[in-house]
């Protein structure tokens, strides 16, 4: 089976989170390329796809919303999961709301689920603009990502993939 992780990462710590979910669904026997979000045109070739996306000032990067959502008619022929990453600081200090269009992504897609992983966030490199922005939300700085996490979950949907649960979730029991 083949499967596509494409991701929409704007200082590479979503692209990492991308990176650890394909070699785990290579390691469980799976051929996987992992792509931008923003170079991809056609997904004829997958069988199911994962595709995530960085969160910046509450939201999907426009790379992976366009994907979702331009490409909704071919992903809802196959299983879809979708994955969110921000810096939300260490485990129970700040919680990050789910991000606004995650219910229209889920509907368009037909994704099965859809999960947000702590990211990292380096002021020193990010823009003035996004500067600004995490000092009015008061994000914190630091790496929070839990690769664990990450790796928990690229099994269970390797194990889905394995199981060969049908493509909608409306049609599973």
């Amino acid at each position: 089976m083949k499967v596509l992780v494409a991701v929409a990462s704007r200082h590479a710590a979503t692209r990492d989170i991308a990176e650890v979910i394909a070699d785990e669904l290579r390691t469980s026997g799976l051929e996987v390329d992992l792509r931008d979000a923003d170079a991809l045109a056609n997904i004829a070739d997958y069988q199911a796809v994962v595709l995530g996306s960085a969160v910046y000032t509450g939201g999907w990067l426009r790379a992976a919303k366009h994907f979702a959502l331009a490409g909704s008619t071919e992903l809802r022929k196959v299983p879809v999961w979708l994955f969110s990453s921000g810096a939300i600081g260490p485990e129970g200090a700040r919680t990050l709301d789910d991000v606004p269009e995650i219910p229209e992504l889920m509907k368009a897609t037909h994704a099965r689920e859809h999960r947000l992983f702590a990211g990292r966030l380096d002021k020193e490199n990010l823009d003035l603009a996004e500067r600004f922005v995490s000092r009015v939300v008061q994000a914190p700085e630091g790496d929070y990502r839990n690769l664990g996490e990450v790796i928990e979950w690229a099994n269970s949907i390797a194990s889905q993939l394995a199981e060969g649960e049908p493509a909608d979730p409306k049609e599973r029991s």
